[in-house]
């Protein structure tokens, strides 16, 4: 990945994506509910590899969603081998923004976004977003 690339997708993971014989629906494809899932596997890495879920609650801290949107392009289906990237593509004092990309032989299968916040475990109420991650997504967006 170029330096330009780091720019426009800060903070990008990818993960293989396993289809299981449960995730197939009746038609012989990956049920809707599967891809939220798989974004819940991708957002884990990125934060596992950024700031770790461990090291959060330690802080207090805990990532919350308050909305997912997918577009479904092409079915997966069982025996295929997709592949997630997701990335932060805006993080504001207090909320954030990541992207993802669910690929079957290097085409959209499915992009999304999901949009959310960090909360205070003890009180449950929006916080900023914790600066260790703030300074990685500005250093990757070339903005230090």
């Amino acid at each position: 990945m170029n330096q330009s690339d780091v720019r426009r997708r800060p903070l990008e993971v990818e993960l293989a994506l396993p289809v299981r014989t449960y995730d197939i629906d009746f038609a012989g494809v990956v049920s809707n509910i599967v891809y939220i899932r798989w974004l819940e596997d991708l957002r884990l890495t990125l934060l596992e590899e950024h700031l770790p879920l461990k090291e959060q609650w330690e802080q207090d801290v805990v990532p919350v969603l308050a909305s997912t949107q997918i577009e479904y392009r092409r079915p997966i289906r069982l025996f295929d081998a997709p592949v997630g990237r997701i990335w932060m593509s805006e993080a504001g004092r207090v909320k954030w923004t990541v992207r993802a990309e669910i690929l079957l032989d290097g085409q959209p299968a499915a992009i999304a976004s999901q949009t959310g916040a960090f909360v205070s475990l003890s009180t449950l109420r929006p916080i900023a977003l914790p600066e260790e991650l703030a300074a990685k997504f500005r250093q990757q967006r070339g903005r230090e």
